[in-house]
């Protein structure tokens, strides 16, 4: 069996390191800065690695180095690691932050790049914002992967960017060692078409060493997605999706059913794919995974509604609706779990259940369908983090790692790709 390797930078709550690991890569290295975050690492399998720079042996622990990315070194890893995987912070770049870019002090992008020189692995894995794409950080995006595809060609701490990336764009590729070269590959990702029950909307930047000669083809082949809108509205028609949740009142299907489009503009019906997945679906669980049960009005008293059974699964009181803040609802796929915006613990995680309740000033018929807040446990399910998985700090920092994270599954599909394409180069070798 091959025994692959990984760093992970920016573990945050560990998503995207679960994601590679369940790829088949064996983390040799963990860093990340935010205390809360560091002590959900430290709840699951993972240690402090101490100051001695050591290799893990299989079975062991995987290491983490609490701190500032700033001050690692690792350049004892240097040969030893197949995938560097991270997030570098994203807030310079998301739609809901201060979008400074590259003038921000929380862009960490250079220090990827100098893990990139550091370790010299053998592909990258890269996760942010779509913000990146904004028109006016375009040309920012453009340097970042230049400086991703030639990472050794070092930008003088007091240059601008701009003039290093002139003289990335004038550097003749061909002439650059191929070990020390990267080929690049940007994937503009919405999660819910890879079986993900969230939209969100995100780039994923994945780099192969240039001397590995991987076949980008083929990776982008293994990197399509897999599930689509068009589908779950076929399944919702046709009854398919129905069948899955059987208890659904009749009032809430039709109410779905009828807020169904005729057509998708610029979408084939029929384009072989599986149907997006929901947070009814996502509560309801995968294999191995409990059904939750939805928490009614006298419990949300921020008490666990039965620790034995659905860990941190806690009503919450005084969710609200309003301009802005609308709610999720269970027969599409949740909307972006955010990390804590304008004050609100995890975004706009307000959903509306089954249940109608009485209320003559919201519609003509005097009814309304309940809503609260999604729990932790909910949106754990929504981020396709598995319900073994333990998480550190209060509801408020919970959501805020959660909203932070790669959702495990899409990781895994990018993780699964780049080690089948190292397969296929060790298999010619």
């Amino acid at each position: 069996m091959t025994d692959r390797t990984s760093v992970e930078l920016f573990a945050g709550g560990g998503g995207l390191a679960m994601a590679v690991h369940k790829a088949g890569f064996r983390p040799l290295l963990l860093n990340e800065f935010a205390r809360h975050a560091c002590d959900t690492l430290l709840a699951n399998n993972i240690e402090l690695r101490g100051e001695e720079e050591r290799i893990p042996e299989r079975g062991d622990k995987w290491p983490l180095v609490p701190g500032d990315v700033q001050d690692l070194k690792m350049g004892y890893l240097q040969g030893r690691v197949d995938v560097l995987a991270g997030g570098p912070p994203c807030q310079p770049f998301s739609l809901g932050g201060v979008a400074k870019g590259d003038e921000d002090k929380r862009n960490m992008f250079p220090e990827m790049f100098r893990a990139v020189r550091e370790i010299q692995p053998k592909v990258v894995i890269c996760e942010n914002v779509r913000g990146l794409l904004r028109a006016s950080f375009k040309p920012y995006f453009d340097y970042i992967v230049r400086e991703l595809g030639l990472p050794f060609l070092e930008r003088d701490p007091e240059s601008s960017w701009e003039s290093h990336d002139k003289a990335l764009r004038e550097t003749e590729i061909a002439s650059v060692d191929p070990t020390k070269r990267y080929d690049v590959v940007m994937t503009p990702v919405n999660a819910a078409d890879y079986g993900v029950p969230q939209i969100r909307n995100r780039v994923i930047i994945v780099a192969f060493r240039a001397d590995l000669g991987v076949d980008l083809d083929t990776f982008k082949a293994l990197i399509r997605p897999t599930h689509s809108e068009a589908a779950l509205h076929g399944s919702i028609r046709d009854g398919r999706y129905w069948k899955r949740h059987p208890g659904v009142p009749d009032h809430v299907r039709a109410r779905v059913e009828a807020a169904l489009p005729d057509v998708l503009p610029g979408v084939n019906p029929d384009d072989g794919l599986l149907p997006w997945r929901t947070l009814r679906d996502a509560l309801k669980g995968g294999k191995g995974e409990k059904s939750l049960p939805d928490i009614p009005e006298h419990r949300l008293d921020r008490q666990e509604f039965d620790e034995e059974k659905y860990t941190y699964h806690v009503g919450w009181p005084d969710a609200r609706i309003y301009p802005g803040h609308t709610p999720n609802v269970l027969d599409r796929p949740a909307k972006t779990v955010k990390a804590g915006v304008h004050g609100v613990p995890g975004g706009e995680s307000v959903m509306l259940t089954d249940e109608l309740v009485k209320d003559p000033t919201s519609s003509p018929d005097g009814y309304r369908y309940r809503h609260r807040y999604m729990t932790v446990r909910e949106t754990a399910r929504v981020m396709t983090f598995p319900d073994r998985w333990k998480l550190s700090g209060p509801r408020g920092e919970k959501m805020r790692q959660l909203g932070n994270a790669v959702p495990v599954a899409l990781g895994k599909v990018f993780a699964d790709a780049v080690a089948k394409c190292l397969d296929g180069v060790a298999a010619e070798s």
